[in-house]
């Protein structure tokens, strides 16, 4: 059996710690929907169509799309304990203002 150098030991511990946070199931590559502001205090605006659901759930009906460069109004934020992030939203339409979940 051949002896490990302990430099190579103390590299591969170090790797084994730091890398896992930058990979995707690390938890650091998490992405609210595409939203943008387009000055402050002003409303979110979807960059690009997006389904409206009924519920935080994939499987959830669609309320109705939205267009890129409708106003959003987040109302609040839902993280499921998988750790899928939602947001309720609020969109104007014609009928009034209409409530509904954005996956993120």
């Amino acid at each position: 059996m051949t002896a490990v150098a302990p430099w190579r030991v103390a590299a591969l511990l170090g790797f084994a710690l730091v890398a896992p946070a930058g990979l995707p199931a690390g938890g650091a590559d998490w992405r609210l929907p595409e939203l943008r502001r387009r000055q402050s205090r002003e409303p979110l605006l979807s960059v690009v169509p997006q389904a409206l659901r009924c519920a935080p759930r994939h499987q959830a009906p669609t309320i109705s799309s939205t267009e890129a460069g409708v106003p959003l109004r987040v109302l609040r934020r839902w993280q499921q304990p998988g750790g899928e992030r939602w947001l309720q939203v609020e969109l104007p339409t014609v009928a009034g203002l209409r409530r509904g979940w954005l996956a993120g």
